[in-house]
């Protein structure tokens, strides 16, 4: 054998231990491939469905809001219309009832300096209660 027919048959042989190792190499590399192609089909299989529910739950918690937001609304106009009947309410008949509360006190204050000059024996006093009258508490003479 000659030289050039040894380099040959050394080139020949690193030639196939090459071949052969990028073969192993395809090879694992076509089952990753397989692998990731079934695993990609299953997320997607899985995800698709997983998808549609979370829409349909969006679309309901939208719902729900819409509702939350017409009831908020109904309770803001309740509470301003509660607000604007008080304040008629206290400036319809707060003024009247002050007026007729301080008519009633000089009343009484002009009764009782009128009583007052008058000397009259003591007597018992008594408090109507509503169709009853009730005696009044012992050791107290109060003047109206």
């Amino acid at each position: 054998m000659t030289g050039g027919e040894v380099a040959g048959i050394l080139v020949a042989v690193f030639w196939a231990i090459l071949v052969s190792f990028l073969a192993v190499v395809l090879a694992r590399l076509a089952q990753t491939l397989r692998a990731t192609t079934r695993l990609v089909a299953e997320v997607s299989e899985q995800a698709v469905p997983l998808l549609a529910q979370a829409s349909a739950t969006v679309r309901s918690a939208q719902t729900q809001l819409d509702r939350v937001d017409a009831i908020a609304s109904d309770v803001q106009e309740v509470t301003s219309n509660a607000s604007a009947l008080s304040t008629t309410v206290a400036s319809t008949f707060g003024g009247p009832l002050v007026k007729v509360a301080a008519f009633g006190y000089g009343v009484r204050r002009v009764l009782g300096r009128r009583g007052a000059g008058r000397e009259e024996a003591p007597r018992e006093r008594r408090t109507v209660v509503v169709g009853r009258t009730v005696p009044a508490a012992r050791g107290r003479n109060r003047k109206v």
